[in-house]
Protein backbone atom coordinates (compact mmCIF):
# COMPACT_ATOMS: atom_id res chain seq x y z
CA UNK A 1 0.00 0.00 0.00
CA UNK A 2 1.33 3.45 -0.94
CA UNK A 3 2.17 5.73 1.99
CA UNK A 4 0.29 9.04 1.63
CA UNK A 5 2.30 12.22 1.07
CA UNK A 6 -0.21 14.95 1.92
CA UNK A 7 0.35 18.61 1.09
CA UNK A 8 -2.11 21.38 1.95
CA UNK A 9 -2.50 24.87 0.54
CA UNK A 10 -4.72 27.18 2.58
CA UNK A 11 -5.93 30.68 1.72
CA UNK A 12 -7.75 32.87 4.24
CA UNK A 13 -9.88 35.45 2.46
CA UNK A 14 -12.24 38.09 3.74
CA UNK A 15 -15.26 35.80 3.37
CA UNK A 16 -14.02 32.22 3.00
CA UNK A 17 -11.06 30.06 3.93
CA UNK A 18 -10.16 27.68 1.13
CA UNK A 19 -8.14 24.47 1.17
CA UNK A 20 -6.59 22.23 -1.44
CA UNK A 21 -5.33 18.83 -0.32
CA UNK A 22 -2.87 17.08 -2.62
CA UNK A 23 -1.58 13.56 -2.14
CA UNK A 24 1.75 13.51 -3.98
CA UNK A 25 1.87 9.72 -3.71
CA UNK A 26 -1.29 9.21 -5.78
CA UNK A 27 -1.84 12.57 -7.46
CA UNK A 28 -5.30 12.89 -5.86
CA UNK A 29 -6.68 16.41 -5.31
CA UNK A 30 -9.41 17.55 -2.96
CA UNK A 31 -10.80 21.01 -2.19
CA UNK A 32 -12.74 22.45 0.74
CA UNK A 33 -14.31 25.81 1.55
CA UNK A 34 -15.31 27.00 5.03
CA UNK A 35 -16.41 30.39 6.31
CA UNK A 36 -13.63 32.70 7.51
CA UNK A 37 -13.71 33.59 11.20
CA UNK A 38 -12.61 37.28 11.08
CA UNK A 39 -12.05 37.74 14.83
CA UNK A 40 -9.71 34.72 14.97
CA UNK A 41 -8.76 33.47 11.47
CA UNK A 42 -6.92 30.45 12.88
CA UNK A 43 -10.27 29.01 14.03
CA UNK A 44 -11.51 28.80 10.44
CA UNK A 45 -8.27 27.05 9.44
CA UNK A 46 -8.59 24.52 12.24
CA UNK A 47 -12.25 23.92 11.35
CA UNK A 48 -11.26 23.12 7.77
CA UNK A 49 -8.39 20.87 8.84
CA UNK A 50 -10.76 19.04 11.18
CA UNK A 51 -13.13 18.34 8.26
CA UNK A 52 -10.25 17.12 6.10
CA UNK A 53 -8.94 14.94 8.92
CA UNK A 54 -12.40 13.37 9.28
CA UNK A 55 -12.13 12.26 5.65
CA UNK A 56 -8.48 11.24 5.98
CA UNK A 57 -7.76 9.85 9.48
CA UNK A 58 -4.04 9.59 8.66
CA UNK A 59 -3.77 13.28 7.71
CA UNK A 60 -1.85 14.48 10.77
CA UNK A 61 0.69 11.66 10.53
CA UNK A 62 1.37 12.12 6.81
CA UNK A 63 0.96 15.88 6.29
CA UNK A 64 4.37 16.98 5.04
CA UNK A 65 3.70 20.48 3.68
CA UNK A 66 1.39 23.28 4.84
CA UNK A 67 1.53 26.53 2.83
CA UNK A 68 -0.68 29.41 3.83
CA UNK A 69 -1.73 32.60 2.05
CA UNK A 70 -3.59 35.32 3.90
CA UNK A 71 -5.19 38.72 3.39
CA UNK A 72 -4.84 39.53 7.11
CA UNK A 73 -2.04 42.08 6.57
CA UNK A 74 -3.55 44.05 3.71
CA UNK A 75 -6.99 44.06 5.33
CA UNK A 76 -5.55 45.36 8.63
CA UNK A 77 -3.85 48.20 6.72
CA UNK A 78 -6.83 49.11 4.54
CA UNK A 79 -9.34 48.90 7.39
CA UNK A 80 -6.95 50.59 9.85
CA UNK A 81 -7.32 47.78 12.34
CA UNK A 82 -3.67 47.35 13.33
CA UNK A 83 -1.90 48.00 16.62
CA UNK A 84 -1.46 51.38 18.30
CA UNK A 85 1.90 52.26 16.80
CA UNK A 86 4.60 54.84 17.59
CA UNK A 87 7.69 56.04 15.75
CA UNK A 88 11.15 56.68 17.18
CA UNK A 89 13.33 58.74 14.86
CA UNK A 90 16.24 61.14 14.68
CA UNK A 91 15.60 64.70 15.89
CA UNK A 92 14.42 66.85 13.01
CA UNK A 93 12.86 63.99 11.03
CA UNK A 94 9.64 63.47 12.97
CA UNK A 95 7.39 64.42 10.04
CA UNK A 96 9.01 62.43 7.22
CA UNK A 97 6.03 60.07 6.95
CA UNK A 98 3.66 63.05 6.65
CA UNK A 99 5.63 65.42 4.40
CA UNK A 100 6.27 62.41 2.16
CA UNK A 101 8.22 63.20 -1.04
CA UNK A 102 6.76 66.70 -1.40
CA UNK A 103 5.63 65.66 -4.89
CA UNK A 104 2.06 66.24 -6.06
CA UNK A 105 0.43 63.22 -7.66
CA UNK A 106 -1.92 65.56 -9.55
CA UNK A 107 -0.42 68.96 -10.33
CA UNK A 108 -3.84 70.41 -11.26
CA UNK A 109 -5.69 69.40 -8.08
CA UNK A 110 -5.28 72.09 -5.42
CA UNK A 111 -7.37 70.11 -2.92
CA UNK A 112 -5.60 66.76 -3.22
CA UNK A 113 -5.35 64.63 -0.13
CA UNK A 114 -3.16 61.74 1.01
CA UNK A 115 -3.78 58.77 3.30
CA UNK A 116 -3.50 59.65 6.96
CA UNK A 117 -0.07 58.63 8.31
CA UNK A 118 -0.17 55.23 9.98
CA UNK A 119 1.45 56.86 13.04
CA UNK A 120 -0.19 60.09 14.32
CA UNK A 121 2.12 62.99 15.12
CA UNK A 122 1.64 62.77 18.89
CA UNK A 123 3.14 59.26 18.80
CA UNK A 124 6.24 60.22 16.80
CA UNK A 125 9.13 60.77 19.21
CA UNK A 126 12.46 62.29 18.11
CA UNK A 127 15.64 61.29 19.95
CA UNK A 128 19.08 62.94 19.79
CA UNK A 129 21.49 60.98 17.56
CA UNK A 130 22.96 61.25 14.08
CA UNK A 131 24.54 58.76 11.73
CA UNK A 132 26.35 60.01 8.65
CA UNK A 133 25.61 58.85 5.12
CA UNK A 134 28.90 56.95 5.20
CA UNK A 135 27.97 55.07 8.37
CA UNK A 136 30.17 57.20 10.64
CA UNK A 137 28.65 58.36 13.95
CA UNK A 138 28.15 62.12 13.85
CA UNK A 139 26.34 62.37 17.20
CA UNK A 140 25.97 59.57 19.78
CA UNK A 141 22.59 58.15 20.74
CA UNK A 142 21.07 59.72 23.86
CA UNK A 143 20.16 56.50 25.66
CA UNK A 144 18.47 58.30 28.55
CA UNK A 145 16.07 60.02 26.13
CA UNK A 146 15.38 56.67 24.45
CA UNK A 147 14.48 55.02 27.77
CA UNK A 148 12.21 57.90 28.72
CA UNK A 149 10.48 57.87 25.32
CA UNK A 150 9.87 54.12 25.41
CA UNK A 151 8.48 54.23 28.95
CA UNK A 152 6.24 57.16 28.04
CA UNK A 153 4.91 55.41 24.93
CA UNK A 154 4.20 52.21 26.86
CA UNK A 155 2.25 54.23 29.44
CA UNK A 156 0.16 55.68 26.60
CA UNK A 157 -0.92 52.19 25.53
CA UNK A 158 1.37 51.83 22.52
CA UNK A 159 1.79 48.19 21.43
CA UNK A 160 4.35 48.55 18.67
CA UNK A 161 7.20 50.91 17.79
CA UNK A 162 8.84 51.59 14.42
CA UNK A 163 12.47 52.60 14.89
CA UNK A 164 13.55 54.68 11.89
CA UNK A 165 16.80 56.58 12.25
CA UNK A 166 18.40 58.61 9.48
CA UNK A 167 21.06 56.67 7.53
CA UNK A 168 20.46 53.51 9.57
CA UNK A 169 20.83 51.56 6.32
CA UNK A 170 24.53 52.60 6.30
CA UNK A 171 25.10 51.69 9.96
CA UNK A 172 22.37 50.10 12.11
CA UNK A 173 24.30 50.44 15.39
CA UNK A 174 21.98 53.03 16.96
CA UNK A 175 18.82 51.14 16.00
CA UNK A 176 20.31 47.96 17.45
CA UNK A 177 21.14 49.88 20.63
CA UNK A 178 17.52 51.04 20.92
CA UNK A 179 16.35 47.43 20.54
CA UNK A 180 18.73 46.38 23.36
CA UNK A 181 17.43 49.17 25.60
CA UNK A 182 13.82 48.12 24.96
CA UNK A 183 14.70 44.50 25.71
CA UNK A 184 16.21 45.44 29.06
CA UNK A 185 13.20 47.51 30.12
CA UNK A 186 10.16 45.90 31.83
CA UNK A 187 8.01 46.54 28.74
CA UNK A 188 6.11 44.40 26.24
CA UNK A 189 6.61 46.68 23.25
CA UNK A 190 7.02 45.11 19.82
CA UNK A 191 9.85 46.77 17.86
CA UNK A 192 10.45 46.98 14.10
CA UNK A 193 13.85 48.28 13.03
CA UNK A 194 14.17 49.93 9.62
CA UNK A 195 17.64 48.38 9.33
CA UNK A 196 15.96 44.96 9.39
CA UNK A 197 12.81 45.70 7.39
CA UNK A 198 14.23 47.85 4.57
CA UNK A 199 17.97 48.67 4.87
CA UNK A 200 17.96 50.98 1.85
CA UNK A 201 18.40 54.66 1.01
CA UNK A 202 15.25 56.87 0.62
CA UNK A 203 13.98 57.67 4.07
CA UNK A 204 10.28 58.11 3.22
CA UNK A 205 9.95 54.64 1.72
CA UNK A 206 12.03 53.14 4.54
CA UNK A 207 10.04 54.94 7.26
CA UNK A 208 6.68 54.11 5.64
CA UNK A 209 7.43 50.42 5.13
CA UNK A 210 8.80 50.01 8.65
CA UNK A 211 5.81 51.81 10.16
CA UNK A 212 3.43 49.51 8.25
CA UNK A 213 5.38 46.51 9.54
CA UNK A 214 5.10 47.74 13.12
CA UNK A 215 1.39 48.44 12.63
CA UNK A 216 0.50 44.86 11.67
CA UNK A 217 3.20 42.99 13.58
CA UNK A 218 1.37 42.36 16.90
CA UNK A 219 -1.77 41.13 15.11
CA UNK A 220 0.14 38.77 12.80
CA UNK A 221 2.35 37.58 15.66
CA UNK A 222 -0.68 36.65 17.78
CA UNK A 223 -2.43 35.03 14.83
CA UNK A 224 0.48 32.87 13.68
CA UNK A 225 1.38 32.00 17.27
CA UNK A 226 -2.17 30.81 17.91
CA UNK A 227 -2.21 28.89 14.61
CA UNK A 228 1.02 27.03 15.38
CA UNK A 229 -0.19 26.25 18.90
CA UNK A 230 -3.53 24.91 17.61
CA UNK A 231 -1.78 22.80 14.98
CA UNK A 232 0.49 21.22 17.59
CA UNK A 233 -2.50 20.66 19.88
CA UNK A 234 -4.29 18.73 17.13
CA UNK A 235 -1.25 16.59 16.38
CA UNK A 236 0.04 18.43 13.30
CA UNK A 237 3.82 18.63 13.55
CA UNK A 238 4.27 20.12 10.08
CA UNK A 239 6.00 23.55 9.86
CA UNK A 240 3.90 26.47 8.63
CA UNK A 241 5.06 28.32 5.52
CA UNK A 242 3.52 31.54 4.23
CA UNK A 243 3.32 33.01 0.75
CA UNK A 244 5.24 36.26 0.32
CA UNK A 245 3.89 39.21 -1.66
CA UNK A 246 6.47 38.73 -4.39
CA UNK A 247 6.17 34.95 -4.64
CA UNK A 248 8.08 32.28 -2.75
CA UNK A 249 7.50 31.21 0.82
CA UNK A 250 8.88 32.03 4.27
CA UNK A 251 8.68 30.30 7.63
CA UNK A 252 6.16 31.44 10.20
CA UNK A 253 9.02 32.78 12.36
CA UNK A 254 10.23 35.02 9.52
CA UNK A 255 6.67 36.12 8.76
CA UNK A 256 6.09 37.07 12.40
CA UNK A 257 9.19 39.30 12.35
CA UNK A 258 8.51 40.94 8.97
CA UNK A 259 4.75 40.60 8.26
CA UNK A 260 4.80 43.56 5.87
CA UNK A 261 6.14 41.10 3.27
CA UNK A 262 2.77 39.31 3.39
CA UNK A 263 0.67 42.25 2.19
CA UNK A 264 -0.36 40.50 -1.04
CA UNK A 265 0.17 36.98 0.30
CA UNK A 266 -3.39 35.99 -0.60
CA UNK A 267 -3.56 36.88 -4.33
CA UNK A 268 0.02 35.94 -5.27
CA UNK A 269 -0.60 32.18 -5.10
CA UNK A 270 -3.47 32.53 -7.54
CA UNK A 271 -1.41 34.70 -9.89
CA UNK A 272 1.39 32.10 -9.90
CA UNK A 273 -1.14 29.36 -10.67
CA UNK A 274 -2.75 31.48 -13.41
CA UNK A 275 0.65 32.01 -15.03
CA UNK A 276 1.46 28.29 -14.98
CA UNK A 277 -1.98 27.33 -16.30
CA UNK A 278 -1.71 29.84 -19.14
CA UNK A 279 1.77 28.60 -20.07
CA UNK A 280 0.60 24.98 -19.99
CA UNK A 281 -2.16 25.93 -22.43
CA UNK A 282 0.33 27.70 -24.70
CA UNK A 283 -0.50 31.30 -23.74
CA UNK A 284 2.40 33.57 -22.75
CA UNK A 285 0.28 36.71 -22.27
CA UNK A 286 -2.53 36.44 -19.72
CA UNK A 287 -4.66 38.54 -17.46
CA UNK A 288 -5.09 36.89 -14.05
CA UNK A 289 -8.46 37.83 -12.56
CA UNK A 290 -9.42 37.02 -8.99
CA UNK A 291 -12.85 37.90 -7.63
CA UNK A 292 -13.20 36.92 -4.01
CA UNK A 293 -15.75 37.76 -1.37
CA UNK A 294 -14.38 41.22 -0.56
CA UNK A 295 -12.06 42.38 -3.36
CA UNK A 296 -11.20 41.79 -6.99
CA UNK A 297 -7.59 41.68 -8.22
CA UNK A 298 -6.12 41.84 -11.69
CA UNK A 299 -2.54 41.07 -12.73
CA UNK A 300 -1.04 41.30 -16.20
CA UNK A 301 1.30 38.44 -17.15
CA UNK A 302 3.51 39.11 -20.16
CA UNK A 303 5.87 36.69 -21.88
CA UNK A 304 5.20 34.18 -19.11
CA UNK A 305 6.52 36.49 -16.39
CA UNK A 306 4.65 37.62 -13.28
CA UNK A 307 5.41 41.34 -12.70
CA UNK A 308 7.09 42.06 -9.37
CA UNK A 309 7.76 45.61 -8.22
CA UNK A 310 9.42 47.37 -5.30
CA UNK A 311 7.39 50.55 -5.90
CA UNK A 312 4.06 49.26 -4.62
CA UNK A 313 1.47 51.42 -2.86
CA UNK A 314 -1.38 50.55 -0.54
CA UNK A 315 -4.32 52.60 0.75
CA UNK A 316 -4.47 54.88 -2.30
CA UNK A 317 -6.74 57.91 -1.98
CA UNK A 318 -7.23 57.80 -5.77
CA UNK A 319 -7.35 54.26 -7.11
CA UNK A 320 -5.65 55.04 -10.42
CA UNK A 321 -3.13 57.71 -9.38
CA UNK A 322 0.37 56.65 -8.41
CA UNK A 323 1.71 58.65 -5.50
CA UNK A 324 -1.65 58.92 -3.75
CA UNK A 325 -1.04 55.91 -1.52
CA UNK A 326 1.36 54.69 1.16
CA UNK A 327 4.60 53.14 -0.18
CA UNK A 328 5.32 49.51 0.57
CA UNK A 329 8.86 49.08 -0.72
CA UNK A 330 9.24 45.31 -0.54
CA UNK A 331 9.02 42.89 -3.50
CA UNK A 332 5.32 42.66 -4.36
CA UNK A 333 3.39 41.26 -7.30
CA UNK A 334 2.26 44.28 -9.32
CA UNK A 335 -1.53 44.03 -9.39
CA UNK A 336 -4.54 46.25 -8.93
CA UNK A 337 -7.07 45.58 -6.21
CA UNK A 338 -10.53 47.12 -5.85
CA UNK A 339 -13.45 46.66 -3.47
CA UNK A 340 -15.56 44.40 -5.67
CA UNK A 341 -16.45 40.89 -4.51
CA UNK A 342 -19.32 38.57 -3.77
CA UNK A 343 -19.95 40.35 -0.50
CA UNK A 344 -19.80 43.89 -1.95
CA UNK A 345 -22.85 45.86 -0.82
CA UNK A 346 -25.03 47.76 -3.29
CA UNK A 347 -26.38 51.18 -2.32
CA UNK A 348 -27.74 54.40 -3.81
CA UNK A 349 -25.48 57.44 -3.48
CA UNK A 350 -26.45 61.08 -2.91
CA UNK A 351 -27.01 61.61 -6.63
CA UNK A 352 -29.43 58.69 -6.86
CA UNK A 353 -26.97 56.42 -8.67
CA UNK A 354 -26.65 52.70 -8.04
CA UNK A 355 -23.21 51.90 -6.60
CA UNK A 356 -21.65 48.58 -5.60
CA UNK A 357 -18.85 48.41 -2.99
CA UNK A 358 -16.30 49.01 -1.68
CA UNK A 359 -18.02 48.13 1.61
CA UNK A 360 -18.46 44.38 2.04
CA UNK A 361 -20.64 42.12 4.15
CA UNK A 362 -17.51 39.91 4.60
CA UNK A 363 -17.96 36.59 6.41
CA UNK A 364 -19.99 37.90 9.32
CA UNK A 365 -22.88 38.39 8.70
CA UNK A 366 -22.25 37.80 4.99
CA UNK A 367 -24.72 38.28 2.13
CA UNK A 368 -28.43 38.18 2.97
CA UNK A 369 -28.82 34.83 1.19
CA UNK A 370 -26.43 33.15 3.66
CA UNK A 371 -29.13 33.39 6.34
CA UNK A 372 -26.74 34.67 9.00
CA UNK A 373 -28.46 37.95 9.75
CA UNK A 374 -27.27 39.97 6.77
CA UNK A 375 -29.97 42.21 5.31
CA UNK A 376 -28.08 44.39 2.80
CA UNK A 377 -28.07 43.54 -0.92
CA UNK A 378 -24.79 42.10 -2.17
CA UNK A 379 -23.36 40.79 -5.44
CA UNK A 380 -23.90 37.21 -4.26
CA UNK A 381 -27.59 37.95 -3.65
CA UNK A 382 -27.89 39.35 -7.19
CA UNK A 383 -26.09 36.33 -8.66
CA UNK A 384 -28.50 34.00 -6.87
CA UNK A 385 -31.58 35.86 -8.13
CA UNK A 386 -30.26 35.83 -11.70
CA UNK A 387 -29.73 32.08 -11.60
CA UNK A 388 -25.92 32.11 -11.66
CA UNK A 389 -25.77 30.20 -8.37
CA UNK A 390 -27.51 26.98 -7.39
CA UNK A 391 -28.82 27.37 -3.81
CA UNK A 392 -28.46 23.64 -3.15
CA UNK A 393 -24.97 23.29 -4.64
CA UNK A 394 -23.23 26.41 -3.35
CA UNK A 395 -19.75 25.21 -2.30
CA UNK A 396 -19.52 27.16 0.92
CA UNK A 397 -19.09 24.78 3.80
CA UNK A 398 -22.66 23.52 3.94
CA UNK A 399 -24.36 26.88 3.41
CA UNK A 400 -27.71 26.57 1.64
CA UNK A 401 -28.60 29.84 -0.03
CA UNK A 402 -31.89 31.55 0.87
CA UNK A 403 -33.47 33.00 -2.27
CA UNK A 404 -36.28 34.72 -0.34
CA UNK A 405 -33.78 36.61 1.85
CA UNK A 406 -31.84 37.71 -1.24
CA UNK A 407 -35.03 38.92 -2.90
CA UNK A 408 -36.04 40.93 0.17
CA UNK A 409 -32.61 42.59 0.35
CA UNK A 410 -32.53 43.55 -3.34
CA UNK A 411 -36.18 44.70 -3.25
CA UNK A 412 -35.17 47.48 -0.86
CA UNK A 413 -33.12 48.99 -3.71
CA UNK A 414 -35.64 48.24 -6.46
CA UNK A 415 -38.29 50.68 -5.21
CA UNK A 416 -36.20 53.90 -5.26
CA UNK A 417 -34.62 52.84 -8.58
CA UNK A 418 -38.00 52.18 -10.16
CA UNK A 419 -36.89 48.74 -11.34
CA UNK A 420 -38.09 45.20 -10.80
CA UNK A 421 -36.17 43.01 -8.36
CA UNK A 422 -34.56 41.07 -11.23
CA UNK A 423 -33.85 44.31 -13.08
CA UNK A 424 -32.10 45.68 -9.98
CA UNK A 425 -30.07 42.49 -9.61
CA UNK A 426 -29.00 42.73 -13.27
CA UNK A 427 -28.05 46.40 -12.77
CA UNK A 428 -25.94 45.48 -9.72
CA UNK A 429 -24.00 42.91 -11.74
CA UNK A 430 -23.55 45.36 -14.62
CA UNK A 431 -22.16 48.02 -12.25
CA UNK A 432 -19.72 45.72 -10.46
CA UNK A 433 -18.55 44.23 -13.77
CA UNK A 434 -17.89 47.70 -15.17
CA UNK A 435 -16.01 48.69 -11.99
CA UNK A 436 -13.71 45.70 -12.43
CA UNK A 437 -13.25 46.01 -16.20
CA UNK A 438 -12.48 49.73 -15.91
CA UNK A 439 -9.83 48.97 -13.31
CA UNK A 440 -8.33 46.29 -15.56
CA UNK A 441 -8.23 48.60 -18.60
CA UNK A 442 -6.52 51.45 -16.75
CA UNK A 443 -4.10 49.10 -15.00
CA UNK A 444 -3.13 47.50 -18.33
CA UNK A 445 -2.66 50.89 -19.97
CA UNK A 446 -0.47 52.12 -17.07
CA UNK A 447 1.72 49.05 -17.43
CA UNK A 448 2.00 49.12 -21.22
CA UNK A 449 -0.03 45.95 -21.64
CA UNK A 450 -2.42 44.90 -24.36
CA UNK A 451 -5.60 43.24 -23.14
CA UNK A 452 -6.53 42.17 -26.68
CA UNK A 453 -3.52 39.82 -26.71
CA UNK A 454 -4.11 38.47 -23.20
CA UNK A 455 -6.06 35.37 -22.26
CA UNK A 456 -8.10 35.75 -19.06
CA UNK A 457 -7.53 33.17 -16.33
CA UNK A 458 -10.25 33.55 -13.68
CA UNK A 459 -9.97 32.28 -10.13
CA UNK A 460 -11.24 33.13 -6.66
CA UNK A 461 -14.70 32.37 -5.33
CA UNK A 462 -16.46 34.66 -7.81
CA UNK A 463 -13.90 34.71 -10.61
CA UNK A 464 -15.25 31.76 -12.56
Amino acid sequence: MTTPDYRIGCDVGGSFTDFILFDAATGALETLKVATTPAAPEQGIMQGLSQLAARHPDLAAHLNTFIHGTTLVINAILERKGAKTALLTTEGFRDIIETRREIRYDIYDIRQTYPSPIVPRNLRRPVPERMGHDGQIVAPLDTAKVRAALMELANEGVESVAVCLINAYANPAHEREIAKIAQDLPLTLSLSLSADILPEVREFERFSTTALNAYVKPKVDRYLGALEENLRGDGFAVPVYLMQSGGGIVTAATARAAPVRLAESGPVGGVLAARDLALAAGYHDAIAFDMGGTTAKTCLIRKGEMPVTRAYEVDRVHRFKRGSGTPLAVPTVDLIEIGAGGGSIAHIDGLGRLCVGPESAVADPGPACFGRGGALPTVTDANLLLGYLDPAEFAAGGIRLDRAAAEAAVAALAVPLGLSVLGTAAAMIEVVNENMSQAARIYAAENGGDLTRSTMVAFGGGGG
